[in-house]
């Protein structure tokens, strides 16, 4: 089943569609470019051999750093945390093409007639990428979008209203950008004598926080200590 919607869609989407595969999770996956997203998106949704009439999510990604670098830890070693350097076969454009992809919007997509999903992965460019709305397809999108606006900074070009969602009205920058902050940049607080909030730069230092677990069993009884546990510990 998965692979004649593979066949259906390299057919039908010859030059549009930069790359299909099957995903390690069995979903057919496309990548295309923003300027083809609406042609695809509008078949996928009218046509009968798809009839993907469900929206079920739009997410952003941030490729930043993508296969060029470990995982960024305060403990990176030479050979740990190596899952940033694990080149997937699928991904080798985005690392070696001359002007970096930061960006990429992934589009969910479900065919209740055909039992069938799809992903669509728009891969995008630049500091402020761009990419039309899908909204005028599926309604479902008004808020994904606002959303992944709000969290990476991608425009959604003819949304008919794009506002922050999830964070405050006065929230700086995109929280969810692998550039952003752990502790972000301003935080605020209610000053009773200008009866309004206001904000302020962040005072919250740097931390690492190590768990400590203590623990109490059998495995670390020295030889002839009962094992009954002590008081306080």
């Amino acid at each position: 089943m998965t692979l004649a919607l593979l066949d259906k869609v390299t057919q039908r989407f010859p030059l549009q569609v930069k790359r299909a595969f099957i995903a390690k999770d069995d979903i057919v996956t496309i990548e295309t470019e923003p300027h083809q997203l609406i042609e695809i998106a509008q078949a996928l949704y009218e046509e009968p051999d798809f009839d993907f009439k469900m929206l079920l999510d739009v997410c952003g990604v941030d490729l930043l750093d993508y296969g060029t670098s470990e995982w960024r830890t305060e403990e990176t070693t030479t050979t740990g945390f190596s899952r940033g350097v694990d080149v997937a076969p699928q991904m080798e454009q985005i690392i070696q093409n001359e002007e970096p992809l930061r960006f990429a919007t992934v589009y969910h997509l479900l065919s209740i007639k055909h039992n069938h999903r799809i992903r669509i992965r728009v891969l995008l460019k630049g500091e402020q990428p761009r990419v039309p709305s899908v909204f005028f397809i599926w309604n479902s999108a008004n808020w994904y979008e606002r959303e992944t606006f709000d969290l990476f900074g991608i425009i959604f070009d003819g949304h008919p209203d794009l506002r922050r969602l999830l964070t405050d009205y006065g929230f700086v920058g995109h929280p969810f950008r692998k550039d952003f902050p752990l502790i972000g940049d301003v935080e605020l607080r209610y000053d009773a004598l200008q009866e309004r909030c206001i904000y302020e730069p962040v005072s919250i230092q740097p931390r690492v926080t190590v768990p400590k677990v203590i623990r109490f069993d059998n495995r670390y009884l020295q030889d002839g200590e009962p094992n009954i546990k002590k008081e306080g510990t």
